[in-house]
């Protein structure tokens, strides 16, 4: 879209998808604890109550990662409609 502009896009479009790819990565981290964690337990006999701090840890960062999507997501309408030819 900036080419198609031949100018530079508000600060703000690329601070929203920054911060989209950020909270991809930490919720792709809790997965990865959550299924390390998981297959740890499975094999020592661990009580539950640990698995379910993984699963909260796992849901917060997909709310998260939902609130950004729909940040970058609007981004990227507004930086299209700033795009088209009027």
């Amino acid at each position: 879209m900036e080419r198609l502009r031949s100018s530079p896009l508000h600060a703000n479009i690329s601070t929203a998808l920054d911060k989209h790819l950020e909270v991809i990565h930490v919720v792709q981290s809790r997965r990865k604890d959550e299924m390390v964690n998981a297959s740890n337990r499975q094999r020592h006999g661990a009580p539950r109550c640990q698995d379910d701090r993984d699963v909260f840890a796992l849901a917060l960062a997909i709310k998260e990662m939902s609130v950004a999507t729909r940040k970058a997501r609007t981004m990227l309408w507004c930086a299209l409609q700033m795009t088209l030819p009027k």
